[in-house]
């Protein structure tokens, strides 16, 4: 006797092939590496370093020995170059979907619009250069890069899961705190910038550029931003312990809890030995990490399991 398709059991569908997954991370990796060449830019004045875009000095879309920006026109240069490898990465994510990706939906939107994002953000930097570093454009700059790795850091957490439907993993209200507190972050981020804008470390080495904002005050908001922000990632991590149908909500949110802990640690030490490069490139480092801990807890936060056990 043949049974009937309600008896039928469910099939689970397995998550996205490791080569897609491999792609996935490589995108993000690169999203995330362009942050930090970024603030390598900042930070060693070499804003400038090519004087024109797209070309780098007039004539030469490469350094040239006569230019008289030294080492910045190599840096200047790297940054750039990397533009482009994140540019082929974002491809790369595009064709992997749809070859062994089954053509996600989810995943497909992902990839173009980080590549769109990678194109926009030449153009930025264009912009950037051809205004002289202006911080409000830097600082813009700077905001776009993260909301380029909070896509890719979905895409590769994403992909670790079928592709279909999900339920919630821990009670409504815990999800609703939850993106209040990716709100939250965002606003850190946004202050961070004003810092960076207000204080010594502006992008170029001879024309210092800054917003005008006290440094001093604008660290303050900035750190107060943080202990809220804090406050909510605690009481998150918490409830979706109490509440979360798996360990995974409580894992993930846990995650975000540590990252966050330590970029604090690092604020306060760079703040309290007067901004010192190398602590500042690792608090952008952290920036970047913070932003894919908050993906991770985002889409921990629900179940393509709970979604099979509730249909």
């Amino acid at each position: 006797m043949v049974s009937s398709l309600a008896d039928a059991p469910v099939t689970v569908p397995v998550s996205a092939d490791r080569r897609l997954r491999a792609v996935l991370l490589i995108n993000l990796a690169l999203e995330t590496l362009i942050v930090v060449t970024g603030g390598l830019v900042r930070l060693t004045g070499s804003g400038l370093g090519c004087p024109t875009w797209p070309q780098c000095t007039p004539g030469s879309y490469v350094p040239t020995h006569e230019q008289a920006e030294g080492f910045h026109k190599y840096i200047e240069f790297g940054n750039r170059t990397l533009t482009g490898a994140v540019g082929f990465a974002a491809i790369a994510v595009i064709l992997a979907v749809w070859k062994w990706g089954g053509r996600r939906r989810d995943l497909t939107w992902a990839g173009w619009f980080v590549l769109a994002g990678v194109v926009a953000q030449a153009v930025v930097g264009g912009i950037t250069v051809r205004t002289g570093l202006n911080p409000a454009i830097v600082a813009f700059h700077f905001l776009a890069s993260m909301v380029l790795v909070a896509a890719s850091a979905y895409a590769y957490f994403r992909a670790t899961e079928p592709e279909g439907s999900r339920a919630l993993a821990v009670h409504p209200l815990v999800a609703q705190l939850a993106y209040a507190v990716c709100a939250v972050g965002g606003i850190v981020l946004v202050l961070g910038t004003i810092v960076t804008g207000s204080g010594p470390h502006s992008g170029d080495a001879d024309e210092p550029a800054r917003l005008g904002f006290d440094p001093r005050s604008a660290s303050w908001l900035h750190a107060d931003a943080v202990m809220l922000f804090l406050g909510l990632v605690v009481a998150v991590w918490v409830a979706a312990r109490l509440t979360g149908r798996s360990p995974a909500p409580g894992r993930a949110w846990f995650a975000v809890l540590l990252v966050t802990l330590a970029q604090g640690a690092v604020g306060y030490t760079q703040y309290f030995t007067g901004l010192p490069e190398m602590l500042v490139l690792v608090h952008m480092l952290g920036a970047a990490a913070l932003v894919i801990a908050l993906s991770y807890g985002v889409v921990r936060l629900r179940s393509w399991d709970d979604a099979v056990r509730t249909d």
